[in-house]
């Protein structure tokens, strides 16, 4: 992706400070980067074991806001 993120569209900061990528920038971006980003739509396909299976658990333990 080469183009400039938009905060608040593609990125938002936590409340530690931490840059969020959201889910509309990972649809954009098509794929799994393999870092455990929270709202990876790809069910973290790239994260080496056993990182992948805390994060799955984890993301069906956590209810969605809505």
């Amino acid at each position: 992706m080469s183009q400039q993120l938009i905060e608040g569209k593609d990125f938002y900061y936590d409340d530690k400070g931490y840059m969020v990528f959201t889910e509309a920038y990972h649809l954009q971006k098509g794929y799994c980067c393999g870092y455990g980003c929270r709202h990876c739509l790809y069910d973290y396909e790239s994260v080496p074991e056993p990182k992948k299976s805390q994060l799955l658990q984890e993301k069906q333990s956590t209810p969605d806001k809505a």
